[in-house]
């Protein structure tokens, strides 16, 4: 259980990722308690703060839970919200990778990317294939949200400002991604976008066709400046949006099962009906 030494993140962020793994593979399963501070101490080889630093972020991701008297357990994973970060790293340890995501900007998704198509390019990660399908509003058209809050009408101006913000971040993406093809690095690489014209209310990432994460959009009203004049805006804040989990597992009568086939359904029935190809 000795830490990578080439590897150049902190050791507690090193102990958090083995811990996160065994627990997403069920080494660790739901109820479980883990060894003490000292014997993951001992077994990692390094100091109890490390640990503890390590424990803090996976109970922060409300992976584990602390019970005073008893020690630190694991929490059952179902319908309950996650961080997306850990599960997106681990999903590309497989040989083929797919993701799946409906959204507004694509914001939250290009930053959990990042480490792992990092870890590509420098050899760390191989997988086989890697395809990512993106599926966005079309900001070139009025949309029912985000509105003005004066009149709920239209924002040209707005629409302007959250079109740079996409593609900037879903271009970084499809670049990346197909840049690691045509490297050579993954030998079947795509990144597609679909843009289509309903309002975007929830964000949802279906991960290798077996993990599925839902969020609602929640509305706010924040006053931008667009162009010279101040503007209120009822606005959709991805960043407060609380993922919920659900996976597939052996009986396909499961909530969690049925739930991700039905996002596969219904991700599938848009990108082929009333979505058309974009490229950013």
């Amino acid at each position: 259980m000795a830490l990578d030494p080439d590897d150049p993140r902190p050791p507690y962020v090193q102990v958090a990722n083995a811990l996160r793994a065994a627990i997403l593979t069920k080494k660790f399963a739901a109820g479980d308690k883990l060894p003490s501070r000292q014997e993951l101490a001992k077994a990692y080889n390094v100091a109890p703060m490390t640990v503890q630093s390590a424990l803090r972020e996976l109970r922060e991701e409300g992976l584990i839970v602390s019970r005073q008297g008893s020690g630190v357990f694991v929490r059952e994973r179902t319908e309950r919200p996650v961080g997306l970060r850990p599960h997106i790293e681990r999903a590309f340890e497989a040989e083929d990778v797919t993701i799946d995501f409906a959204g507004f900007s694509g914001e939250t998704l290009h930053g959990a990317m990042q480490e792992p198509l990092d870890k590509i390019r420098v050899g760390r990660l191989r997988p086989k294939s890697l395809a990512v399908r993106i599926l966005i509003p079309d900001t070139a058209a009025p949309l029912a949200i985000p509105c003005r809050a004066d009149d709920l009408g239209d924002s040209p101006e707005f629409r302007a400002r959250a079109t740079r913000i996409m593609h900037r971040y879903v271009g970084a993406i499809t670049d990346t991604v197909n840049e690691l093809g045509s490297l050579g690095l993954v030998e079947q690489a795509s990144a597609t976008v679909h843009v289509h014209h309903a309002a975007p209310l929830f964000k949802l990432y279906i991960i290798n066709g077996e993990e599925a994460f839902f969020g609602f959009y929640p509305v706010r009203e924040h006053i931008l400046t667009l162009g010279e004049e101040p503007t209120t805006i009822y606005d959709l804040m991805g960043k407060d949006a609380v993922l919920f989990h659900h996976s597939t597992n052996d009986d396909d009568t499961s909530t969690g099962s049925q739930y991700v086939d039905q996002a596969r359904t219904w991700f599938d029935s848009m990108w082929n009906t009333v979505s058309t190809e974009f490229t950013p």
